[in-house]
């Protein structure tokens, strides 16, 4: 295939001590109930972030059916997750928090402030949204923002990834691969201050450049929809060095280990991304010499590049996954025009693999 589709954000890695501690909590808190699958296995192609050496890991993909991108909550199993060996502060280079979009900002807020969660004021963003800050048990740090783009109406207050707010040392840079890669081409906001909005985070009092980007042009493929439109906060600190948040430490520790972009047209992305300076650092594509990948109960191909400053963006390109699996119906999207949107019917099947507390 020589188009390459970008159908929004599949999911942000989560790296965890405890995967059933921590997905009990989102899906308790942030409605990621949908298990796409769950598995057990070594992780082989990602030395180059592993310290050389294949390691196990136990990882679980979930979604939330109201729309947005799903969490895959990855915890290694043979060795401690480590932890940042500093508290990062704003601007640091890497994922600094995720955004998860809210219908009712406020009324989240309530019910968040009711059971007691760890929680910023709502403030207004430079574009005039509603927004706080959740950080989770494990030091995760959420962005809760108000959002219209939605793919279902579950009785839940939130929605699920609705992108990343992001520490660059040069902007400029940074969206040679945010904009030129990902396809967010938009500039919603780009303004230098202090920002009021901000004050809570730790750093947050600093100058910053801040640049809101999101894609103009609707997102195709089989769940374009359900993935939707999502946005890419490209945050560039004034007047200190900012650190990498995962330095010294491995593709997996604690943290946000990654933003993944579900796509179509992986060889023609190879290309592309190579064009501009940015080669896959990890191809599943050439290690199975063109084979699928098999991830259990899902297999595809997957691919990283890095950011200029080393934020790690996978990319998946999906080729079974499974819809009802007890009853052994698995999609093969091999079949279908890459272009096109599942059924929505089709996506709500999904909903079968509810887990329910």
């Amino acid at each position: 295939m020589n188009q390459v589709i970008i159908s929004g954000i599949q999911q942000l890695g989560i790296g965890v001590k405890n995967v059933a501690e921590a997905w009990k909590w989102y899906r308790k808190y942030l409605g990621m109930d949908i298990k796409v699958f769950e598995e057990s296995a070594t992780a082989a192609l990602m030395l180059p972030y592993t310290g050389g050496l294949p390691q196990k890991r136990h990882a679980v993909l979930a979604l939330n059916l109201n729309g947005g991108g799903g969490f895959e909550i990855w915890q290694y199993t043979d060795r401690t997750p480590q932890a940042p060996l500093f508290v990062p502060a704003l601007g640091d280079l890497g994922i600094f928090a995720a955004k998860i979009k809210a219908r009712d900002v406020q009324k989240t807020h309530a019910f968040f402030t009711g059971e007691k969660l760890k929680i910023s004021p709502v403030v207004t963003s430079p574009d005039g949204r509603s927004h706080f800050f959740l950080t989770d048990p494990f030091n995760n740090i959420f962005q809760i923002i108000e959002s219209q783009n939605w793919f279902g109406n579950e009785k839940k207050l939130t929605g699920s990834v609705y992108g990343a707010v992001i520490g660059v040392t040069d902007i400029e840079k940074a969206m040679k691969v945010y904009s030129d890669i990902l396809g967010y081409d938009k500039v919603i906001s780009d303004t230098k201050a202090r920002f009021p909005d901000l004050g809570s985070l730790n750093g947050g009092d600093a100058n910053f450049r801040r640049v809101l980007l999101k894609n103009s042009k609707p997102r195709l493929g089989a769940f374009g929809r359900l993935f939707g439109d999502s946005e890419i906060e490209l945050v560039q600190v004034e007047g200190r060095t900012p650190r990498k948040i995962y330095e010294g430490r491995f593709w997996g520790d604690l943290g946000f280990i990654h933003l993944c972009y579900d796509i179509q047209g992986m060889e023609a992305l190879n290309a592309a991304c190579a064009k501009r300076g940015f080669p896959f650092t990890v191809d599943s594509f050439a290690d199975h010499h063109g084979n699928s990948f098999d991830m259990g109960e899902a297999a595809g191909h997957f691919a990283y590049i890095e950011d200029p400053d080393g934020t790690l963006i996978e990319f998946v390109e999906t080729h079974k996954v499974p819809i009802l699996k007890k009853f052994g119906w698995y999609l093969n999207l091999r079949k279908r025009n890459p272009a096109k949107h599942l059924p929505d019917w089709i996506v709500r099947m999904l909903g079968m693999s509810r887990v329910k507390d």
